[in-house]
């Protein structure tokens, strides 16, 4: 190759990389725009002027910005109607959960990418039921007027809510109040696909509930108990009573006692706090053993990312050795609401609740949650 040639590749190879560096900066401020566009118009309900209720008006809890439990309303909104293949229930119970008081501060923010850029897309509150079936659509056989239900349906905190009949909705059975069937749902669930999915917990394996006097802990407790293992559950001075009465074998105090010092070694690990370092967890496992990891941080930390740093940690440690570290994200399916239900009705499974607010002190029941501080499940009954 003469010396033309070679300035000439070299030229078409300058060419070629200011093309590339001019569509980089391109598909930047192209994509830029777009957010900023769609942040601009990102809206809802609210943006729509005062909610008119109509003839046939509900009370609900709504938020139209994002924000702390002060951004929450109880309002009149207009009765949901059900449409083919759907029920109308009317509520009388509720439960609240984390959940909620994520979609409430939009937190965090990258979940907003899904849930709304500048205000929530999906104004309604709650997600966990119990109440009895008040109107049906064409095509619905599986219930009828009158029937008492439980299940899992976005926008629970209020007076009535529409539910796909084939959908996560099952009988509430007859021994169960509708506060404790409203308090199970989403938070039994998260706690039976952890154990029983992700942790595969064997009869006799040893199980550490880090937690175990939450929402979701307490349920754990008792599935891991129905699973055949021998589980701890770690609690604060004033739970651990509770934490026995609902089957652990053993509780350890967090307020006198740090776990990971402890020579005990456990075969799973389902932590709902995540209020200790990754390292000092994974210490704490058999050679095989396997931790789930579904909590950590608060409202007011780690408000952009929220568990991802935590999540690549645990995908990097269960390269090395054979003990695994995971998290997840609670997926309900009718079969496991039936499941729940069979649980529920046998008594093998019970709710342990809190205390039970009205609807008029929703709010002050999602703050108290916020709080970290709750015993069990915080329910809202209906008027």
């Amino acid at each position: 190759m003469d010396i033309r040639q070679t300035r000439r590749v070299a030229s078409g190879r300058r060419r070629r990389g200011q093309w590339l560096r001019r569509g980089l900066v391109a598909s930047v401020v192209l994509l830029g725009a777009a957010f900023v566009v769609a942040y601009v118009r990102s809206g809802n309900l609210c943006d729509q002027g005062p909610f008119v209720a109509g003839p046939t008006p509900m009370m609900a809890v709504v938020h139209c910005d994002y924000g702390g439990p002060e951004v929450l309303r109880i309002a009149r909104v207009p009765r949901p109607s059900p449409g083919a293949g759907e029920v109308l229930v009317q509520v009388r119970a509720a439960s609240v959960n984390p959940l909620d008081w994520h979609y409430m501060r939009g937190v965090p923010r990258v979940m907003r990418l899904a849930s709304g850029l500048r205000k929530p897309a999906d104004i309604r509150v709650g997600v966990d039921f119990a109440g009895v079936v008040a109107a049906t659509g064409s095509g619905v056989t599986r219930v009828a007027v009158g029937d008492a239900v439980f299940g899992l349906r976005r926008g629970a905190l209020a007076e009535f809510v529409v539910v796909p009949a084939d959908g996560l909705l099952q009988p509430k059975p007859a021994s169960v109040s509708f506060e404790a069937a409203a308090a199970a749902p989403l938070a039994a669930i998260t706690a039976w696909q952890g154990l029983r999915d992700h942790g595969q917990v064997r009869p006799g394996q040893r199980v550490l509930i880090n937690g175990a006097s939450g929402g979701v802990g307490t349920y754990a407790v008792q599935l891991g108990k129905v699973l055949g293992a021998e589980v701890t559950g770690v609690c604060s001075t004033r739970n651990l009573a509770m934490v026995r009465a609902l089957g652990a074998d053993r509780v350890i105090d967090y307020t006198t006692t740090d776990v990971t010092r402890l020579p005990d070694r456990y075969d799973v690990i389902f932590d709902t706090v995540g209020n200790h370092a990754l390292g000092a967890m994974r210490s704490l496992l058999t050679p095989q053993g396997r931790y789930i990891g579904i909590g950590g941080g608060s409202p007011h930390t780690q408000r952009w990312l929220g568990p991802l740093p935590r999540v690549a940690a645990m995908a990097l440690r269960s390269l090395v050795g054979a003990s695994s570290m995971t998290t997840f994200v609670a997926d309900a399916t009718p079969a496991d609401l039936a499941s729940l239900q069979q649980a529920l009705a046998a008594g093998t499974l019970r709710s342990q609740i809190d205390r039970t607010v009205p609807l008029a002190q929703a709010v002050d029941a999602i703050r108290y949650l916020e709080a970290g501080r709750a015993r069990g499940k915080v329910v809202v009954v209906m008027p």
